[in-house]
């Protein structure tokens, strides 16, 4: 029986790159047994959209094509429905900028990803559900506060129309102010808050963010867990200092930093902040984060 996928395709990720060759890349998915229907998507959410037309219409088996915001959408377009429903399952065909996702389980990229969806079996992955005074929403990489949404914001509100040199301003931005504060929590129901103030939060799912910041060195996508750092308020040249161990995850080990794993996060913030989830910018009141074990199948 041939497999059957639902398939979004985002022009724009990766600069315009997807659009360039998601063609021929669905060409050889095809000619290799694989059924496609594929749609593009024109503006920001319109995935989620697609998705639920989809859904609705009984497609289970769905493929992202683009980075790791489309992902994104597609995961919001089937959830909260998919947790009442069949199981479904995300493919990957990784033609944006970030997919850090996916270095959980390749670093080959498209390639890999090519294979997955002719030979992998699929696999269980967790699902995380934040809800926040506005609504529910869904990721399976990371959510984070303080930092890297700082500059994530600062970026996509003065210099996006710069690029990556955009990014590099809106961290100098950041580096200057430097802006360490407290996001009070509460893990696993414990009675006490956690006031500490930080450099940054994350609530991870897997192990990378920003590409190849292993953020959650011990996260697993299907542990039924959320992986939780927190990185004290640590001063400028000390992060300057130890900026390189982000990438190799050792950052852990800093006398300021510690983790957790947690089933579930309630958030006491005063009001909406700066967030990252999934590579998103947004600005949120975030209530609680709870884990949907094994929501999702994915082909990786």
């Amino acid at each position: 029986m041939k497999k059957r996928f639902f398939t979004l395709v985002n022009p724009a990720a990766g600069g315009g790159r997807c659009g360039r060759l998601a063609g021929p890349a669905l060409e050889r998915l095809r000619a290799a047994g694989i059924e496609l229907e594929v749609a593009q998507t024109r503006y920001p959410g319109h995935a989620m959209e697609l998705v639920r037309q989809a859904q609705a219409s009984g497609y289970r088996h769905f493929l992202a094509v683009g980075g790791d915001g489309t992902s994104y959408e597609i995961v919001n377009g089937l959830f909260p429905r998919a947790e009442s429903d069949a199981r479904p399952t995300l493919a990957f065909l990784p033609l944006g900028t970030g997919n850090s996702f996916l270095r959980d389980f390749n670093t080959r990229a498209a390639a890999a990803s090519a294979e997955a969806l002719l030979t992998a079996p699929p696999r269980s992955c967790d699902v995380i559900r934040l809800t926040h005074r506005d609504g529910v929403l869904h990721f399976i990489n990371l959510l984070t506060l303080g930092f890297a949404a700082d500059v994530a914001a600062v970026t996509n509100r003065r210099f996006k129309r710069l690029g990556q040199f955009g990014y590099i301003l809106g961290v100098m931005t950041c580096l200057a102010r430097l802006d360490r504060r407290a996001f009070p929590i509460r893990v696993n129901g414990s009675g006490e808050l956690d006031r500490r103030r930080c450099l940054f939060l994350a609530f991870s799912n897997s192990k990378f963010t920003g590409g190849k910041m292993m953020i959650a060195p011990k996260a697993d996508p299907a542990d039924g867990l959320i992986e939780f750092v927190h990185w004290g308020p640590i001063g400028r040249l000390g992060l300057l200092r130890n900026f390189h161990t982000l990438f190799t995850g050792t950052h852990i080990e800093h006398p300021m930093a510690s983790r957790a794993a947690a089933r579930r996060i309630e958030f006491e913030l005063d009001g909406p902040v700066d967030v990252m989830v999934d590579g998103e910018s947004l600005t949120l009141e975030c209530r609680t984060l709870e884990v949907l074990p094994a929501a999702l199948e994915v082909l990786v």
